[in-house]
């Protein structure tokens, strides 16, 4: 029998994480159970503040009604490196039984999930929703988050083409993503940029320049190329780029690492077209949540309760064929991420 229910977000923030937090609470208040939220993810279930309010906190209808449809999470979000430790993680199921806790509702990334997974196994039962901008877990088509993440990155873009068109300009502009270029591809397609950089595939500048010379030559002088962060780690060696930066840079030194500016910079001078960069920034998690995240998030906290009210954990929550649906969470971490090498050369060549 659930009586009180736990809830955390944890790793970084994404839209959609207060429409969650709301569902559950809704959901939560139909089976006639208390909701407690615990602050800043995995730490606040360690009695670190000095003030136990601090940590975790009785949550009603009244108390979170307003935030669904804000931005960031209300319980706040932290990453806990000290949760890996399994002294730790049994200190955390101590703690939460001596809070009457049953069960956990965990919101958030692959960590996040690992932690949950540890938890179950020290017999504190968790569900968890995928939380995280990335799109970076294979069992679902679709985290909550991403949505809202590609949406303000396609406003930023067509914003960005709209100033290259009136300066024949071209641009670079980084969005997130980690080691996934969902969010990357994503962009590209949508706001009809002739280049996408990602994680998963080798690349150089070179390339990248002689893309941008061949589009000027049949008239485009506006072309933008999309990159994904993380994409450094798998672009080809190029020892010319410090050579380049050495006269444009004085900040440039041996361990100096190439970025969205520099990567513009050293496109400009190999290529001879005028290029700007433009990082996005967290304007991509703190945005206002989509019509489809605000959904996915109503939908999730419903089913996570519903779960846990039938004895149903260990669970990771997620979308299938456009339908929510759940697995169990070792499961679901175990699944590689799908990445569609036909569109990226398609975005890439036309």
């Amino acid at each position: 029998m659930i009586r009180k229910i736990g809830i955390l977000t944890s790793g970084g923030d994404s839209p959609g994480m207060n429409a969650a937090i709301v569902s559950v609470a809704r959901c939560a208040a139909a089976h006639g159970i208390q909701l407690m939220g615990i602050k800043r993810g995995y730490n606040g279930l360690l009695g670190l503040s000095d003030n136990p309010m601090d940590d975790i906190t009785a949550l009603d209808i009244e108390t979170i009604l307003n935030i669904a449809d804000m931005g960031g999470t209300f319980l706040r979000t932290a990453r806990c490196t000290a949760f890996k430790e399994a002294d730790v993680r049994r200190e955390a199921v101590k703690h939460l039984r001596e809070l009457g806790i049953d069960a956990l509702v965990v919101i958030g990334g692959d960590g996040s999930f690992t932690g949950a997974m540890r938890l179950c196994e020290l017999g504190m039962p968790c569900v968890g929703i995928p939380g995280t901008v990335d799109n970076d877990l294979g069992y679902t088509e679709m985290t909550l988050g991403f949505d809202t993440c590609v949406n303000v990155c396609v406003d930023a873009v067509r914003s960005i083409r709209a100033t290259s068109r009136s300066h024949d300009r071209r641009g670079v502009v980084q969005v997130m993503g980690r080691y996934c270029g969902d969010v990357a591809m994503q962009t590209a397609m949508a706001t009809g940029a002739e280049m996408v950089i990602v994680p998963e595939m080798e690349w150089s500048v070179e390339e990248i320049s002689n893309r941008f010379q061949e589009l000027s030559k049949q008239g485009n002088y506006r072309a933008t190329c999309i990159i994904s962060e993380h994409c450094w780690d798998n672009m080809k060696e190029i020892d010319t780029w410090r050579d380049y930066m050495h006269q444009y840079d004085p900040d440039i030194h041996e361990h100096s690492k190439i970025n969205a500016e520099r990567l513009a910079s050293m496109i400009q001078h190999m290529s001879g077209c005028e290029t700007r960069a433009t990082v996005v920034g967290y304007t991509q998690r703190g945005a206002l949540p989509t019509a489809k995240d605000s959904a996915f998030a109503f939908e999730a906290g419903h089913l996570a309760v519903q779960l846990l009210n039938r004895g149903i954990t260990n669970q990771a929550i997620g979308i299938r064929h456009g339908r929510v649906f759940h697995m169990p969470i070792g499961d679901a971490l175990m699944m590689k991420k799908h990445f569609d090498r036909e569109m990226y050369e398609l975005i890439n060549h036309l």
